[in-house]
């Protein structure tokens, strides 16, 4: 996996409410801030459709899709 790096592109899965009336959502997001040492955690700039959001600390989650994490793009087939 590549590392992320100030001004990638990844996608942000949102939280959702807690009572299921709002599903987490995919949206696209900037690095804003890199891991630090060890660490997994980055700061992004979150592109939703009605304003932004800052998020630090975000961690990844490639496999195992929750609320609050980050991941690469899929890759779609070129036709």
């Amino acid at each position: 996996m590549p590392k992320p790096s100030i001004g990638r592109i990844v996608h942000y899965l949102s939280h959702g409410t807690p009572g299921g009336e709002y599903q987490p959502q995919c949206r696209a997001a900037i690095v804003t801030e890199e891991p630090r040492g060890d660490s997994d955690l980055i700061a992004l700039a979150v592109l939703n459709p009605d304003g932004m959001h800052f998020n630090r600390y975000v961690p990844q989650s490639e496999d195992e899709r929750r609320g609050g994490t980050w991941h690469w793009p899929e890759r779609t087939e070129e036709n």
